[in-house]
Order: C-alpha cells, then sequence, then structure tokens
C-alpha cells in the first residue's frame, strides 16, 4: 500500500524523576498517548493493530535519565515543529520534557541504524578512595582486553568489554565523584555503564547514571 506520510519529525526529550522507572514499551506507550491527546495528523500503520508510526532511537535501561533521547514520527499532514513542540509538551506525561523538534528527510536511515555512540554521567553515591578508582580507571583503559560475562534471563555470554568503552573519565566536584562514559552503542555492539561499573569494582546499584548525548552517524 502506498505510504500517506508527508512528513518525519524528529523529537529530543528528556526522561526524568519519576520516569527513570517507566520502561522502553511503556514510554513508546506514553509517546503515543501524548500524540492521540495532542491530535496531531501521524500516521498509522496498516493492518488489525493500527499503531502511530514512531520510532525510538535506543531503548534507555530502567532506572536511568536522560537529556538526549530520540524519536521520530511520521505526519499525514506537515506540522511546523515548533508548533509541534507546543502541542505535544501540553499532553505530555510528566518528566518527559521534549526540548527540540527537527525535520529530517522522510526516507532518512532509521534512528536505530544511525546510533554510534551515548555518553553518560555516572554519579556514584558511596563513598571511595579517588586516588585508588583513578588507578582502575588507567588500569581499564591501557588493557587490551577485558573479558566479561553477561547473565540475562539464565543464559551467560562471555565477551571483550574494552572495544566498546571510547573513552572513560574520572570527575570530581566537591565530595561528589562522576565517572564521564563514552560507550559503543550500536546494535550488535553496545557498552553499558553498569557493566563498565563492575569492571572497575563498583556496585551498579550505587550509583546515578543518566546519558547525556546520543551520537549518530552522519
Amino acid at each position: 500500500m502506498q505510504a500517506t506520510y508527508v512528513q518525519r519529525l524528529r523529537f529530543t526529550f528528556r526522561k526524568i524523576g519519576p520516569t527513570r522507572y517507566i520502561g522502553h514499551l511503556d514510554l513508546a506507550r506514553a509517546l503515543e498517548r501524548a500524540l492521540n491527546r495532542a491530535q496531531m495528523p501521524v500516521t498509522y500503520s496498516q493492518g488489525f493493530n493500527r499503531r502511530p508510526r514512531l520510532s525510538l532511537a535506543a531503548a534507555l535501561p530502567l532506572g536511568y535519565t536522560s537529556d538526549c533521547e530520540l524519536a521520530d514520527i511520521w505526519l499525514d499532514e506537515r506540522v511546523e515543529p515548533e508548533v509541534a513542540q507546543r502541542q505535544m509538551m501540553q499532553r505530555m506525561a510528566p518528566g518527559i520534557e521534549i526540548v527540540r523538534v527537527i525535520e529530517v528527510p522522510t526516507n532518512a536511515p532509521s534512528l536505530q541504524s544511525m546510533t554510534k555512540e551515548s555518553t553518560y554521567l555516572v554519579t556514584l553515591l558511596d563513598a571511595v578512595d579517588v586516588a585508588e578508582l583513578r588507578q582502575k580507571v588507567a588500569a581499564l583503559l591501557a588493557a587490551p582486553a577485558v573479558p566479561h560475562v553477561q547473565e540475562r534471563g539464565g543464559k551467560r555470554k562471555a565477551y571483550d568489554l574494552r572495544p566498546l568503552i571510547f573513552d572513560l573519565e574520572l570527575l570530581q566536584e566537591a565530595a561528589e565523584v562522576t565517572l564521564q562514559m563514552r560507550l559503543s552503542l550500536e546494535p550488535s555492539r553496545a557498552g553499558r555503564p553498569d557493566e563498565v561499573l563492575l569492571a572497575l569494582g563498583l556496585d551498579p546499584l550505587a550509583a546515578r547514571i543518566h546519558r547525556v548525548h546520543l551520537g549518530l552517524a552522519e
């Protein structure tokens, strides 16, 4: 069937506060509800279970917050980006804040295929020996390989974590210690902040993890 859409808009939005406990699928549903309440002329899929044509860049793990989440929507009628941002924000769930809307070509590659890297700020909640942690960061970056075992759904997968770490820096401001991580975020090779923390001997549950940048292929 011939496509009806005439425009594709890309939303940059924050996911903060209570929405840190909203999973990827529930986040997509929250955005869909906001689209419906804002009466946006969104394109719907065909078939029995019709859904708004909406695409998210990369799943944000439960408990994380972000300043830079991305979503694309396709529209059957043209809407100015500023108007779309205003209408959506008036109907958006608390904790989701749209900070930018731009128009992109309707035939541009999918967000998922364009996502290459992400940057996180990881604030440590427990007291640490900063000098010792700095040595661990340096050793991790200098290591030719960092063998790691990922356990999910009762299955174990061994892989090398080191190629997934593009940059890792220890920041300190007064008593607060933060790690800045720039990690690979491609579909088949994604680095996770919690696994970097484990490689440093830190507890991922004793940290606030906030995504500050998504890098897309040009």
